[in-house]
């Protein structure tokens, strides 16, 4: 089955590496994905791959993903020291796979055609709370996610890592202006709000809705929460400060969809 492995050169490694950074994956419209699962949900979609790094000491974790494609996608040794500067993980599963990032759809027409519910995002800072609230809007059958400016670049590879594969399942539309969309927003689907301070236990919402979620440190500014048709606030803090951003949202994306999921096993 290694017929067809490579060693990694040098240059090759230094073009992956560049890729931890997010100029260059923008320049180079490229960026990591780490993981058995991550890789072989990868795989099972319709994305590019243009390599697959591997640790061979951790055959075990990649081989059942790596053979079926070994003859149409090019894969390359790494030495330890070489794997983990590109490694997200304290022991690395030993596959890295490097995506071509597809070119986004325009934001008014997904959104025409998007059927919902959507999270929407303003400013979402850390790489794993984004990654975490991608999984779950994956797990809710939520049709796609809208970031805000400002909020982390959705291919950093932490950001890749803690979606498990999200990334790969979901629509991600970065860099929106949301105060430019609220009104499509509004006209479409039914805005909730998330508010710490104030507002209606979450429900099941029998519409087309749009979770808003603010980051975890600032939430939502009062001027967006001004725009949704309904403030959802969690009820609780008897033992605790506040949940995290992605508890607080796996909560409400659950409660919006309650009764209309379908269980996948």
């Amino acid at each position: 089955m290694q017929r067809n492995y490579s060693q990694a050169s040098l240059n090759q490694i230094k073009r992956w590496t560049r890729l931890l950074d997010a100029k260059f994956r923008r320049e180079d419209g490229l960026f990591l994905a780490e993981g058995g699962k991550v890789v072989r949900e990868l795989l099972a979609g319709d994305w590019q791959t243009e390599a697959l790094l591997v640790l061979p000491e951790k055959a075990s974790h990649w081989e059942k993903a790596v053979a079926p494609v070994q003859d149409r996608i090019p894969v390359y040794f790494l030495a330890r020291p070489e794997f983990k500067k590109l490694s997200q993980d304290k022991e690395p599963d030993g596959v890295i796979a490097v995506v071509r990032k597809k070119e986004p759809p325009d934001v008014s027409s997904w959104l025409a055609a998007a059927a919902g519910p959507l999270l929407v995002g303003h400013e979402i800072t850390n790489p794993q709370n984004l990654g975490a609230l991608i999984r779950s809007a994956c797990w809710f059958g939520f049709a796609g996610v809208i970031l805000s400016a400002n909020s982390v670049d959705w291919t950093h590879p932490k950001v890749v890592r803690s979606s498990m594969g999200g990334v790969f399942k979901i629509t991600v539309l970065a860099g929106v202006d949301l105060w430019s969309l609220l009104p499509d927003l509004r006209e479409k689907f039914l805005l909730v709000g998330s508010d710490v301070r104030e507002g209606a236990v979450p429900h099941p919402v029998e519409e087309k809705a749009a979770l808003l979620v603010g980051s975890e440190s600032h939430g939502l500014p009062e001027s967006l929460l001004q725009g949704a048709a309904v403030r959802w606030r969690i009820p609780g803090g008897a033992g605790a400060e506040s949940l995290s951003l992605p508890q607080a949202a796996a909560i409400m994306m659950y409660e919006m969809r309650r009764g209309r999921m379908v269980d996948g096993g």
